[in-house]
Formats: structure tokens, C-alpha cells, sequence
């Protein structure tokens, strides 16, 4: 659950998870099957990283069983992600919509604040 003295805002959201920022915080929340993770800025990247470094096609062709999962211990957390191929689909299209989100909003902030005017 997400703090409710936090002044959280929507980053990015799908039926599976979602993403939200706490500008009061400086952090990222993290919605993801039925559970919710706080990341500061650089672990959540960083989590991302890890998430993205998962090597999918090498857990799909290895017929042993303990390839059927990735286990995920975030920087920081207390939160241990127990994530099959599927999750970890799932989770990447959260983490990679997020990342665009974040980046999207930080070049409108930019060219705001140069005072460019952008030419449709």
C-alpha cells in the first residue's frame, strides 16, 4: 500500500501493475501482483536493469526446474520478486512504459523550461 500522506502521481499503468511517483519522497512505487515495492530513483532504475537482464530464451529452453523462476532481491526492499517468464513479460512492459513516461515528461519539462514552443 502506498503511503497516504505521500502526493503520489500516475507514471505509468497497466491491468497487471503500475507505476507511480512520490514527488514529496522522491521515490517510485511499484504495483505488481497484489503487492506494492518503494524504490528511490537509482534502485529503481537499477531494478529495471536487473528485470532486463534476465535472459528469457535461456529459461525457456532449460527443462530444468529450477529455471522456471527468476528470484529478484531489490536494493533496499524487503521485497523478494518470485517472477515466472510470464511475470517477467509483464513486468518488463511496466518497467519500460514507466522508463519512457519518465523520460517523456522530463524533456516537455525541458523544453518548458527554455521556453521552445514545439511545431506540430
Amino acid at each position: 500500500m502506498i503511503c497516504p500522506l505521500a502526493n503520489v502521481e500516475e507514471v505509468f499503468l497497466t491491468k497487471e501493475g503500475a507505476v507511480y511517483q512520490c514527488s514529496r519522497k522522491n521515490r517510485y512505487w511499484l504495483e505488481f501482483k497484489n503487492t506494492t515495492t518503494s524504490f528511490s530513483v537509482s534502485d529503481f532504475f537499477l531494478f529495471k536493469k536487473r528485470i532486463d537482464a534476465i535472459d528469457l530464451s535461456k529459461m525457456l529452453g532449460d527443462t530444468s526446474r529450477s529455471s522456471d523462476f527468476a528470484i529478484i532481491m531489490p536494493h533496499r526492499t524487503e521485497r523478494c520478486f518470485i517472477l515466472s517468464v510470464q511475470d517477467i513479460v509483464l513486468l518488463r512492459e511496466i518497467l519500460d512504459g514507466a522508463k519512457f513516461m519518465i523520460y517523456l515528461n522530463s524533456e516537455i519539462k525541458e523544453i518548458m523550461r527554455q521556453g521552445r514552443v514545439l511545431a506540430i
